[in-house]
């Protein structure tokens, strides 16, 4: 293999050897984790439920190890989470008669708690941005990982409660709206963050927090107007494991579309000379689109996949042209182009700044106004 003089070969066993005891101690304290959950839970699971939990464990050491702050951001939802549930009593009477779980635990006081740090956030990260103070934003910073965690801790206290509502209700949080809206703005928020550390620069919070305050905002009207936050029992067709992975892997990639979409607005802004000293370099900016695009292009492309194998074991087939499909495929056609002229033409600047936005366009169409606009077989996320 020839290399050029700006490349550099890693081999598998030198990254390794770059692993500290602190990441060496996650990957075991996971794969414990694991196992304990499989000797205690195992009867429960069938065959593919055991593999995606097997699964797991080298799945997300590699997260931490790769992304420093997730090794905390695990355990402390965790523990969060467990303390939650020794307040239930194994009943949800205790979610009104514990203030712990009342007014900071509960799913719905969690969810409440993320949303409210989520906007908070944003006033922060604009604060720093239009002030170039750094206080500001490094409060935004903090707040935004204050959410997230409050967030991570809301979905697997809903899970736990979900199954206190009865066996036959019991579901992973990623059935409907309401929980997806959560599920969005967690992991749009956590590629940000990412993104934040790499680059080490907090500009971009100012307007990447904006789409998760639009998102919360609608989370918020939601559960007023129709009561989202009751958790329902499945329809039969969600009562599948191929959920537990299809939903995830497609809000990836919505999650990092909206990312690539306002960094491209970031972009516009600064190629036109407004906040030109106060935002990254172009070529930054460029680079966090191209990387947030790939990465959802990539699990996006894996969740199309996946939900054609859902779609052939719920109705028979694997395709039926239903307008969430129909929808997803011209989601995934917009960004195969978009990184089509990138590799092949070297699309940069303006053109592909404007191409993410309008793609936010499209994908919000799929996202949600599939569901409040046309029917079909896809029912989870009806307004």
């Amino acid at each position: 293999m020839q290399l050029t003089s700006t490349e550099t070969y890693i081999r598998p066993d030198g990254y390794f050897r770059r692993l500290s005891a602190i990441d060496w101690l996650f990957g075991a304290g996971l794969l414990a984790a694991v196992l304990f959950a499989l000797s205690r839970y195992g009867a429960y699971m069938d065959i593919y439920e055991k593999i995606i939990l097997l699964a797991a464990a080298p799945t997300f050491a590699a997260l931490g190890w790769h992304f420093k702050s997730v090794r905390w951001l695990m355990p402390l939802v965790a523990a969060l989470a467990l303390l939650a549930i020794a307040q239930y009593g194994g009943s949800l009477d205790g979610a009104n008669k514990r203030f712990l779980l009342k007014y900071m635990l509960s799913s719905q006081s969690a969810i409440l708690w993320m949303s409210a740090l989520f906007v908070f956030s944003t006033v922060f990260y604009w604060i720093g941005l239009i002030a170039r103070s750094p206080t500001g934003a490094a409060i935004g910073s903090k707040l935004c990982w204050a959410a997230v965690v409050l967030g991570f801790t809301g979905m697997m206290v809903r899970w736990y409660e979900s199954y206190l509502i009865g066996a036959d209700v019991g579901h992973i949080p990623v059935s409907n709206l309401y929980e997806v809206f959560i599920l969005f703005s967690m992991i749009t928020a956590l590629f940000y963050l990412y993104y934040e550390q790499h680059y080490r620069t907090r500009q971009l919070g100012a307007f990447v927090l904006l789409v998760i305050t639009a998102a919360v905002t609608f989370l918020l009207w939601y559960t007023v107007a129709r009561d989202a936050a009751d958790i329902q029992p499945l329809v039969p067709a969600l009562q599948s494991w191929w959920m537990k992975i299809h939903v995830p892997a497609n809000f990836i990639g919505y999650g990092t579309f909206a990312l690539a979409a306002m960094v491209g607005v970031a972009y516009l802004l600064k190629s036109h000379g407004i906040l030109a000293d106060r935002l990254p370099a172009l070529e930054v900016l460029d680079d966090v689109m191209y990387k947030a695009i790939s990465v959802g292009f990539a699990f996006f492309t894996v969740a199309t996949i996946l939900g054609a194998l859902w779609a052939a074991d719920a109705w028979g087939g694997y395709w039926s042209w239903d307008p969430k499909e129909t929808w997803a495929l011209i989601v995934w056609l917009n960004y195969a182009a978009w990184l089509h002229m990138r590799l092949m033409a070297g699309l940069r600047g303006r053109a592909a700044a404007w191409w993410s936005v309008v793609g936010l366009l499209v994908t919000s169409f799929a996202f949600l106004g599939v569901n409040m606009f046309l029917s079909g077989l896809h029912s989870y996320g009806k307004l």
